[in-house]
């Protein structure tokens, strides 16, 4: 890799350090090679990376009461809570749980939940290996780190400040690609010895009317009850416009005269 040019048309003039830098050309490809290839056979024991999520939803009699027994399934698979919603609504209450378990008691866990808390209404299970994703984020990780050494190696013995500025510039891109691979590869670590699962818990409300019974006589009494407050409140609203009502008398008073004068 070079790290000077020259314009067209001016001097080729090279200091001491770019000439050698010049030399080292072939070198340094041939250390390419020979590392990505120590690199790859490395990163061929790299152990299949497999990233399972799952999604289910259990209807419950009680959610309180199945709190405390699903705390005691995650204590026994060493899982936790990551987020947890709740929502109480007229008809149903919602709770929503993401679940972060360690792979190896993912099935065991979904089992438990399965057979132990309530009726499953859904349930959806999904593997996605990334050993490739991974493997080929590592090789290049491992590059970038070789190639970083060689530029701080050939800062120490720079001779001129342009060459300085270009090589510290080269040296602060590899140092942030560098913090993103393994970004990257800290994630796909995370997701693949923790899975992740999104448990919804949910209720259906009794209803909360006076005839909370379901059925015909129930439906027969709130629909008396609807119409009486239809009827109060149509009343209510002709009642409002009384300003307006005053007015008819005139207006008929003066649609007579108008009509006896006609005449």
């Amino acid at each position: 890799m070079v790290l000077i040019y020259c314009k067209k048309n001016e001097p080729q003039s090279l200091n001491a350090n770019s000439v050698n830098i010049l030399q080292h050309d072939k070198v340094d490809a041939s250390i390419k090679f020979s590392s990505e290839k120590t690199i790859r056979e490395k990163t061929t024991t790299i152990s299949k990376k497999v990233i399972k999520n799952g999604n289910m939803k259990i209807q419950v009699a009680d959610i309180n009461k199945i709190q405390s027994q699903i705390s005691i399934l995650l204590k026994n698979n060493k899982a936790y809570i990551q987020k947890e919603e709740f929502q109480n609504t007229d008809v149903d209450e919602n709770l929503d749980l993401t679940i972060r378990v360690p792979y190896q008691n993912f099935d065991s866990l979904i089992n438990s939940f399965s057979n132990g808390i309530g009726s499953v209404l859904s349930k959806n299970i999904s593997s996605d290996d990334v050993t490739e994703e991974y493997t080929d984020v590592s090789i290049k990780l491992a590059n970038k780190k070789i190639y970083l050494e060689k530029y701080r190696e050939m800062l120490k013995s720079a001779k001129t400040t342009k060459d300085m500025l270009e090589i510290q510039e080269n040296i602060r891109d590899l140092e942030d690609e560098i913090d993103v691979s393994e970004g990257r590869l800290r994630f796909i670590d995370d997701r693949v010895n923790y899975s992740t699962l999104n448990l919804s818990l949910y209720k259906e409300k009794v209803r909360s009317s006076a005839t909370s019974r379901i059925g015909f006589g129930s439906r027969f009494g709130d629909s008396l009850k609807e119409g009486w407050n239809s009827f109060v409140e149509f009343l209510l609203g002709i009642i409002s416009l009384w300003p307006f009502l005053l007015l008819v008398p005139v207006i008929v008073f003066l649609w007579r005269k108008w009509r006896n004068r006609k005449k």
